[in-house]
């Protein structure tokens, strides 16, 4: 099996310190991937270093086959990734933005017009998709922006805490469109401190604390594993060991 991304023995430093000490994980393709610990822990680290971002100090990560220090403009094309502090220029309207962005991925006008639609359609954001992004609430700008990052059909998604200080609503709603992609092909890996949400959207899930991978396996199956009720138990237990 060819995997959508396979990590093997990363790490990364920072002079002395060691942000990730020889972690390894595949990821199928379909998969909902999800990469969960404490602040700190290595995982946006990681992202960087899978989206090409960051090149790693050793070990090896490949996306669909195609090493990502050896041919990043390659993996670039398979992949979108929504940092966590992502922004978008607040003096455009959301629909401009979309457009905007949308001219870095096709040079062909229907194409991009479809583009555009299928962002529209994922930040459902009504009337409000021609107000200036400098309007927007938090919740409204991060569904843009994921609007963004999944209006190209990326073949593998990075999303870095996808639903950082969103409210219940705004949360569940980028939940739902994540879990649709998936489910119509798109691959994603996701990080997130919010266990529980991961657990919710995740197909197989690593817990990885202090640049190290500490378990990894579906939610069910490490909740069953461990006779714990959710993940934070999980996590708490395998710390601890």
């Amino acid at each position: 099996m060819e995997f959508a991304c396979s990590v093997k023995d990363l790490t990364r430093s920072y002079g002395g310190l060691k942000a990730l000490a020889g972690i390894s994980f595949d990821i199928k393709p379909g998969e909902v991937f999800g990469l969960i610990g404490p602040n700190g822990s290595g995982k946006t680290t990681t992202l960087r270093i899978v989206s090409t971002l960051l090149r790693p100090s050793s070990g090896e990560v490949c996306v669909f086959g195609i090493n990502v220090a050896e041919k990043p403009g390659d993996v670039r094309r398979l992949l979108s990734y929504l940092p966590e502090d992502a922004g978008a220029y607040k003096n455009l309207s959301g629909l401009d933005y979309l457009r905007f962005m949308a001219t870095f991925y096709t040079e062909d006008n229907r194409d991009r017009d479809r583009m555009v639609e299928r962002g529209m359609e994922l930040a459902d954001l009504g009337q409000r998709i021609k107000s200036r992004v400098k309007t927007y609430s938090k919740g409204m700008a991060r569904k843009l922006l994921l609007a963004r990052a999944l209006m190209t059909k990326p073949r593998l998604a990075i999303l870095d805490e996808p639903t950082s200080g969103l409210d219940v609503s705004n949360s569940m709603g980028i939940r739902n469109r994540v879990r649709e992609y998936a489910r119509d092909g798109t691959t994603v890996l996701l990080s997130s401190h919010n266990m529980l949400e991961v657990e919710f959207l995740s197909d197989r899930v690593a817990l990885i604390n202090q640049g190290e991978i500490i378990e990894t396996g579906a939610p069910e199956e490490l909740k069953q594993k461990h006779g714990c009720r959710n993940l934070e138990e999980v996590f708490l237990k395998m710390e601890h060991l």
